[in-house]
């Protein structure tokens, strides 16, 4: 057997048994319960905690969780992050093991990643790809309103509708990401396990929430032109693809197209290094932006708002 077939099996081996297929329910009017959200769901702590997909739970509060092995349990929906597409769920039975969580920062384009999860149905699927891009911002809808998802990792392994909130894991079987949208075919996207999405976990666990400032803006990642690295010694910065509407970061003058290379005393040059400075420390606290425009410097200030469900 060739190395990449058993590294696959391998890690399919050791992940299946920690992603179950998540069923969310909800009151029809008839007073029945009906089905409002599926896909699936990664065991992370041994005391019965999921993470999944904010858009998977939706607005339901209780569901079921089946595991490749046939173990069910019954969930609660312990608190959801529309922006980041996190929820936490938690199990009221004993399951099984949690799965061994790991830090996309070390992810590099080009790596090996391998998606499980139980997309239309189909449980433990498991299906495996590289990583075609590292830290891309998307803009979503939920309901009305229009939101972006940042710093999420773009792959080649297929998704499909079910998918969402199964694990990304790397070549150690470690969950790198949680599928979070299938963009297009050959395209798939999942929320990176790092620092920022740790943090957002614990404070669902915590308080059921996620207070978090908002600049609207879409962005990602570029390199500096040789004569921006002279005058400004960075070599990165975030390039602004879109401004939303009434945000505050039009409000701040900041325009598409234009280089995001400093926010407050941090120097960005990803979503997460955005990301970081964007909790509920930040809500109205004006931010200094240093960016580039047509090839000149140029400073500005933003005072981020609180993330709401009418923005």
């Amino acid at each position: 057997m060739d190395s990449y077939s058993a590294t696959v099996i391998r890690v399919a081996e050791a992940v299946t048994q920690h992603v179950a297929a998540l069923e969310m329910t909800g009151t029809g009017r008839n007073g029945r319960l009906v089905r409002v959200g599926a896909g699936s769901a990664v065991l992370f702590t041994t005391d019965g905690y999921l993470i999944t997909n904010a858009h998977v739970v939706g607005g339901a509060q209780s569901g079921r969780a089946v595991f490749a092995d046939g173990t069910t349990t019954a969930v609660d929906v312990v608190g959801a992050d529309p922006l980041s597409d996190l929820a936490v769920v938690h199990g009221r039975a004993p399951t099984a093991a949690p799965a061994e969580m790991g830090d996309a920062e070390s992810l590099r384009v080009g790596q090996l990643v391998i998606a499980v999860g139980n997309p239309l149905g189909l449980a433990g699927s498991v299906t495996a790809g590289v990583v075609s891009g590292l830290g891309r911002s998307i803009p979503v809808w939920s309901g009305r309103n229009r939101r972006v998802i940042e710093d999420v990792i773009q792959t080649d392994a297929a998704l499909n509708p079910g998918s969402s909130g199964g694990a990304l894991a790397d070549a150690h079987g470690r969950i790198v990401g949680i599928n979070t949208a299938v963009a297009g075919v050959g395209l798939g996207l999942a929320v990176p396990i790092n620092a920022t999405s740790r943090r957002i976990i614990g404070s669902l666990l915590k308080d059921g929430r996620v207070r978090r400032a908002y600049l609207g803006l879409v962005n990602t990642p570029i390199q500096l032109q040789p004569s921006a690295v002279v005058r400004t010694g960075r070599r990165e910065g975030l390039l602004v693809v879109e401004v939303l509407p009434g945000s505050p970061a039009e409000r701040a003058g900041l325009r598409a197209g234009d280089i995001l290379l400093r926010v407050g005393q941090m120097y960005v040059s990803n979503a997460e290094s955005l990301q970081k400075l964007l909790f509920a420390e930040a809500i109205g606290e004006p931010l200094d932006l240093v960016v580039l425009r047509d090839g000149a410097d140029l400073r500005l200030v933003a005072v981020p708002a609180e993330m709401t469900d009418n923005q």
